[in-house]
This record gives structure tokens, C-alpha cells and sequence, in this order.
């Protein structure tokens, strides 16, 4: 037999056709987005997995000065690897862009299509895809280096520079200025006169298992080509940040969105519990009658549970589809548009399903089912009377006469729906939490451009590349000999110039953080640049980093060599005013006793002025304002576009969080709008007496909620930021987002009143003869 009741699903769904409007909108979109996201980053994470394999991309790479002889080869490769040449060229182009020209490849660091095809004449090139769409390059167009025209015959991904650094040593790339393409063999054969570079790509044997294993590998492998050429550089696949930097840089983006998504699941959980208490509040009456007319208690949480759990699964397979589609492709062009990525295939995510569909799926049935149960336990008497707080009614307070009569009612009513709108302050609560996140991100990447060139230790800072062979080798007569030599090479006449040592050792992860690379600079005594005063104790840590994990004087850090399992442990002194970095400063002596480097070794130099009188192949890494914009530039374009995207979605939720919480408070009071219909009272005068009221709660709510959201979001930025990022962005919250939430928090409200008022003049009179009470 069928049941009846099943007959009023259709006109639920029809009466509160807004409420399950806006629980489908809130899912759809949370499901989409997040799902999209989480699916988008797994798939590219395994297209970039795959690609090692796939592309047969190198475990290392190393530079000489001449060109390997057939017997140096031989001599190489019966160390354990297979060697392939993979020369290249540099050239400007009339754009002002350099391009690193390689030939062909088939065997190793092999090419990924993306669109056209490959060289096949001279003066045919195939460009990065990145490196062309941030220059407006289309297939078919020409571009020109030394009066040579090059016809652009297709886009190329190379897997080994995934990132488009220019040097391994660069703090960050610039895929505008810096692409790599490749020619013809033929075409790459009129080179070989024209300053090309040897470079050799190499293959292990046996690869090693662990990095720890890797570094000692390449460590021995690199000394042993040291004593048979002269190398210009020497990276193994680990310390390749052309090859490493995307995929460490995906997975980081993962900690953003899982906050956002626990921020989802909260509200989610909140808003079924309102609107099902809403629901037994509108349909207590019926129920009661359900309830008289012999239906169990387990009929009917059956019955009302069954249009939440449709909407909850309709809401789901749609969320789904979209975030297998619309949204996981736009996630997807963010990654494009920040790396040059080979093509992809989507894969289906179990963990996007279970964060997305499943958690808020079984949150809605259990939620509803407890309050389903508690609610509709009460006796049927107390349902037909809408007596289901379970609280005994107290007596009413009393009011001054002297207030108004309007105002009296305004109090009433707020006093009589207190627990409704202590629901609305929780709701906007959490909508402005979400609103928050959003909005501060922009900004705060914006702050964070200036600090870093505002706080720069000087104008130019120059650490040099230690070449292979002058302190890595175990024949100390050579390394000496060979360090006297590049100690020369890296001599300068500039009066601006200051020594500095500088040594890498990496943190241990501790509370919460990710590990990442600290840097120790040795300071000469009587600074120009480093205004502090050292002596053999003294040990200051940047501002950043004592802001980053709460370190304070006297507090011991405990940091580690990179794959070794040798540790190092400082008293800090003092902070050093510097919010560029996570360093250690100390005195030179100091440091080039902790860490045996030799009493007259340095690093590096600081200086106000260019240096202009050294080599550039012995400059490892420049930090000048240029290099630190285009970190900032660069953490604009990979974290910007995905802030922007969570800045639009948090807006769309905060609107229909707000709609929902205000249009619920409306329908908690139809009866007692019904009555004052009857008594006389026009639409307008109701709407003073109703919306106003809430109104008025609204703007405390949210003026309230933002000294709690930026204690709570600095709390959660400073936990997602450890978990994501290296280095350290100083938390800073723009006082003018505190105004933007506010007006369109104001502004949301309104529309709803608006929609409101227009509901109160729908209000039958005959609804408040309904109450049996």
C-alpha cells in the first residue's frame, strides 16, 4: 500500500521552494568548487608523477666548459650512469625575452606536444606554451633574434622545466622573460659555433631509493667528474627547482583548500540544523495531528527526512558533474597558467567524493535524524500546541510605559525570537568566516610585495656558486689550489662591497610546519648593513621567523643538514628586523667556526651599488628588488588566481547564507504578522515591526562577529600558511575589507528585506486561526 504522506513531498518542496533553493545552491557550489579543485590537483599531480617516467626525465644534469672527449664519457658512465647530451643555446629575441634553444629530443627529457607540432625545417621553432601565452605568441607567428626570422610551428612542455627558472639558483622564475623551445637537428647544427653550451643529462643505473641516498650518490658522482673536467655547474634531479618546484607547489596548494573546505562542512552542518528545526516549528501542527492519527514517530522522521536527503543527493550528482567539468577546469587553466605542465587525463577522485558528497551526506542524515527524533518524541498535545522549545514559558518582562508602543512590540519581538536570532549571529558568524578568507588573501599578497622590498638587508646582495672541485673533493692539495684560484675570481674593487658568510640548514618541522630551508649569515664585525652588535654568544633570528613559529629570546632552535643526520642547536639572543626570510644572523666568525668552514671564508657580498667587476658564472644567486618583485610577481600568478577564485565563491555563499538565516526568522513569526493583519496593521507597519528588529540584529551581528573573525583567522592563515608555504608572510589585516564585508553584509540584507517585505503582503489573515493554542 502506498503511503500517503508521500503525496505532500510535492507540496513541501512547492511552499519552500527558497529554503531548498538555497541549500541546493550552497551544496552545488561547495561540492563543484571543492571537488573540482581536489580532482584538478590530483589529476595534475599524477600527470606530473607519471611524467618522470613518460618522459624519461634525468636524475641530474652537469655543465663543462669543453666538450666531453669519447674516453671522458666512457670514463663517467662506468660510474654508474648512462650520459646524454643535451647542449643548448641562448638567444634574445626582439620580444626582450631570452629563450634556451635545445635540439630535438628522443631520449632523454623527452618533448609533450601541446599543440601544432614539432620543428621539421630550419628556422622552424616549437616554444613553451607558458613562455608564449604570457607573450601573446600564437602558432603561425614569427619571432626574431639577430635579424633571423623563426617561424613558431607549436607549443612544447618540456618536463624538466616544469617551472621556467633560468638558473637553479634564482629565488623564483619568470615565465614571461625566460622560455625554452626547441629546433631541428639540422637547425641545432649551425649552432655549434655559436656559444653553445655542453650540457649532459644522466641516468642512473640504479637509482637510488631515498633523496638521502640520491645526495650521497650525486655527491661522489659529482667529485668524480671534478677531477677529469672542469665543470660550470652540477644539479642533481632533487635540487633542480625547474623539475622539483611544481609538484611540492600543488601539494601546498591542497592545505588552502582543505581549510576552506572544513569552514564548508561547519556551515553545512549548521544551516541542515536550522532549517530541519525550522521545519518541525512550521509543521509542528501537522505533525501532532500525524502523531494523533496513529503514525509512528519512525514514519514520520521517515517522511521528513526524505526531501532533505532528495534535495541533499540531487545536489550532489549535479555538484558532481560540475566539478568534473566547469570547475575542475578552470582549476586546471590556474595550474596551466602557472606551470608548464604536459597534457593531463582526469582521474576520478575517492578522496574529493568522500570530503565533498559523502562527510556532508551522512552530516545532513545524522543531523536531521537527531532532531527528528528529539522533536517529534514530545507528545502529540504539545505539537498541536507548537509547544516544542521543551522549556517551561516564563513570565513576561515587564517594560516601562514610557517607551513607545512600537518600540515595546520591537523589544517583545526580539526577547520572544531570541534563540532564532542568536542563530542569525552564529550564521553570520560563520558566513563572515567564510566571506573573511576570501577577502583577506588579495590584500595580503599585496602587503607582502612591499614588505619584501622594503625590508631588504641592502640594495644588492651577491652568494656565490662554490665551483665543483674547490671544496667537495677529498684531495684537500687540488681543493686548496683550486679555491685559491676562484678566491680570485670573485675579488671586487666596489667600496660599497661587504663580506658575508651564509650557510642552508633546514628545520625539523616542528609545531605544525612544513620543513623548510633557514639561512645563517655570518656578519662582519662593525656592519654597514646589518645593524646589530655581535659578539661569540650572539644569535638573532629574522622578525619573520620569530613571528612564524612564537620564538622568543633564550628559546633554543634546533635545525639539521639537508639528508644527513647531523643537527645544530642555537640560544637565540635577540630578533633582527627582517621580514624577507627565515635567517639566523650571527657573526662570521661564529659561523665559520659552527660550521667548519675556514676562518677567512665568505659567501657573499652586500652592497648598495652593482658589482660589476666579477664573473657572472661564479654568481650563484642576486637578490636585488628585481628578483624579490618577481617572487611576489610570481606568488601573485600561482597562489592570486586561486585566492580570486575562493574570494568569489565565499561571496556567493556568504548572499545565500544571509538570505537563508533572514528569510527563516520571517517564517518562524507568519502566525503573529497573520494576527497583527487582522488587528489592521499595513504592510509597512509590520515590516517596522518585523524586519526592522532584525535589521537592527543584523548590523550588531556583523560589527560584532569582526574582532572574533580576525582572532579565529589569523589563528587558521597562520596554521594554513606553515603547512603551504616556505619562508613567511607577515599575517596583516586590510582594515578597508572590515568596510567591504560590512556593506555587502548591509546590502545582502537589504535585498532579502525587500524579498521579505513583498512575502508579508502574502501572509494570508486566515494563517493566525490556525493556532490552536
Amino acid at each position: 500500500m502506498k503511503n500517503p504522506l508521500n503525496k505532500r513531498l510535492f507540496r513541501e518542496l512547492k511552499s519552500d521552494i527558497g529554503k531548498y533553493f538555497v541549500i541546493f545552491v550552497l551544496l552545488v557550489l561547495s561540492i563543484g568548487f571543492v571537488s573540482g579543485f581536489l580532482v584538478a590537483g590530483e589529476s595534475m599531480i599524477k600527470a606530473y608523477n607519471d611524467s618522470f617516467e613518460k618522459y624519461t626525465i634525468e636524475n641530474g644534469n652537469f655543465r663543462t666548459e669543453e666538450e666531453l672527449t669519447d674516453a671522458q664519457k666512457e670514463w663517467i658512465e662506468n660510474r654508474g650512469v648512462t650520459l646524454y647530451e643535451n647542449y643548448y643555446i641562448e638567444k634574445e629575441f626582439s620580444n626582450d625575452t631570452t629563450i634556451r634553444i635545445y635540439s630535438n629530443r628522443e631520449e632523454i627529457d623527452k618533448i609533450c606536444v601541446m599543440e601544432g607540432r614539432l620543428p621539421e625545417d630550419k628556422n622552424e621553432i616549437a616554444i613553451d606554451r607558458m613562455y608564449a601565452e604570457n607573450n601573446g605568441l600564437l602558432v603561425g607567428d614569427e619571432l626574431i633574434s639577430e635579424d633571423v626570422p623563426y617561424r613558431i610551428v607549436g607549443y612544447i612542455a618540456l618536463p624538466d622545466y616544469s617551472a621556467l627558472f633560468y638558473s637553479n639558483n634564482d629565488m623564483m622564475f619568470d615565465a614571461s622573460a625566460f622560455g625554452v623551445a626547441v629546433v631541428d637537428k639540422t637547425q641545432f647544427k649551425d649552432y655549434l659555433d655559436d656559444g653553445i653550451r655542453y650540457n649532459y643529462s644522466w641516468i642512473y643505473d640504479n637509482e637510488p631509493e631515498t633523496q638521502a641516498e640520491e645526495k650521497e650518490v650525486s655527491d661522489d658522482l659529482m667529485e668524480a667528474i671534478a677531477q677529469k673536467v672542469s665543470l660550470e655547474s652540477f644539479i642533481p634531479r632533487y635540487l633542480n627547482q625547474a623539475i622539483t618546484f611544481t609538484g611540492e607547489d600543488i601539494v601546498g596548494d591542497k592545505a588552502m583548500m582543505e581549510v576552506l573546505l572544513y569552514i564548508i562542512i561547519i556551515i553545512t552542518a549548521f544551516v541542515f540544523g536550522i532549517t530541519i528545526n525550522n521545519t518541525i516549528h512550521k509543521e509542528a501542527c501537522v505533525i501532532g495531528t500525524l502523531r494523533a492519527s496513529g503514525y509512528k514517530i519512525n514514519e514520520l522522521i521517515s517522511h521528513y527526512m526524505k526531501m532533505p536527503v532528495i534535495v541533499t543527493c540531487f545536489s550532489a550528482v549535479i555538484g558532481n558533474i560540475l566539478g568534473y567539468t566547469i570547475f575542475k577546469n578552470v582549476c586546471v587553466s590556474m595550474y596551466y597558467g602557472s606551470y608548464s605542465l604536459p597534457t593531463y587525463v582526469t582521474i576520478w577522485s575517492a578522496e574529493a567524493f568522500l570530503k565533498t558528497t559523502l562527510i556532508p551526506l551522512a552530516i545532513m542524515l545524522v543531523i536531521t535524524y537527531v532532531i527528528l527524533k528529539k522533536k517529534l518524541s514530545l507528545s502529540p498535545l504539545k505539537l498541536i500546541r507548537r509547544d516544542i522549545s521543551g522549556k517551561r514559558r516564563l513570565n513576561s518582562i515587564k517594560l516601562s510605559k514610557s517607551i513607545r508602543f512600537f518600540d515595546r512590540f520591537r523589544i517583545r519581538i526580539l526577547i520572544q525570537n531570541k534563540s532564532s536570532y542568536i542563530t542569525l549571529f552564529i550564521g553570520l558568524l560563520f558566513a563572515n568566516l567564510l566571506l573573511f578568507f576570501g577577502m583577506m588573501l588579495p590584500p595580503l599578497l599585496v602587503h607582502f610585495q612591499g614588505i619584501v622590498t622594503q625590508s631588504m638587508l641592502a640594495k644588492h646582495i651577491y652568494i656565490f656558486q662554490v665551483p665543483a672541485g674547490a671544496i667537495d673533493t677529498d684531495d684537500q692539495l687540488s681543493a686548496a689550489f683550486s679555491y685559491i684560484f676562484y678566491e680570485n675570481k670573485i675579488s671586487t674593487n666596489n667600496p660599497d662591497a661587504e663580506k658575508f658568510s651564509a650557510y642552508s640548514l633546514k628545520t625539523i618541522g616542528e609545531k605544525g610546519a612544513r620543513v623548510e630551508d633557514v639561512t645563517l649569515y655570518g656578519i662582519v664585525d662593525d656592519s654597514r648593513y646589518i645593524d646589530a652588535d655581535f659578539d661569540e654568544k650572539t644569535v638573532l633570528i629574522s622578525s619573520a621567523y620569530e613571528d612564524k613559529y612564537g620564538l622568543k629570546e633564550g628559546d633554543i632552535i634546533t635545525l639539521k643538514e639537508p639528508y644527513e643526520d647531523k643537527y645544530y642547536g642555537f640560544k637565540i639572543t635577540g630578533t633582527y628586523d627582517y621580514d624577507g626570510g627565515i635567517a639566523v644572523f650571527m657573526s662570521k666568525k661564529h659561523l665559520n667556526e659552527t660550521m667548519s668552514l675556514g676562518e677567512d671564508y665568505f659567501s657573499g657580498y652586500f652592497s648598495d651599488s652593482e658589482i660589476t667587476d666579477i664573473d657572472s658564472k661564479y654568481i650563484g644567486t642576486t637578490v636585488d628588488e628585481e628578483s624579490l618583485t618577481r617572487v611576489s610577481r610570481q606568488l601573485m600568478i600561482s597562489m592570486g588566481n586561486l585566492m580570486y577564485m575562493v574570494d568569489g565563491f565565499s561571496i556567493i555563499l556568504f548572499i545565500v547564507l544571509i538570505y537563508l538565516l533572514s528569510k527563516l526568522i520571517i517564517e518562524r513569526n507568519v502566525q503573529s504578522i497573520s494576527m497583527v493583519k487582522i488587528l489592521g496593521y499595513s504592510r509597512k507597519e509590520i515590516a517596522l515591526l518585523y524586519i526592522l528588529p532584525t535589521a537592527i540584529v543584523v548590523v550588531f551581528s556583523l560589527l560584532i562577529s569582526y574582532p572574533i573573525l580576525s582572532y579565529v583567522m589569523v589563528g587558521i592563515f597562520r596554521m594554513m600558511l606553515k603547512q603551504m608555504m616556505s619562508g613567511w608572510m607577515v599575517i596583516w589585516l586590510d582594515p578597508s575589507v572590515y568596510i567591504k564585508m560590512f556593506l555587502m553584509g548591509v546590502a545582502t540584507y537589504a535585498i532579502t528585506a525587500l524579498i521579505e517585505y513583498r512575502k508579508i503582503g502574502n501572509i494570508p489573515m486566515s494563517e493566525a486561526l490556525k493556532n490552536v493554542e
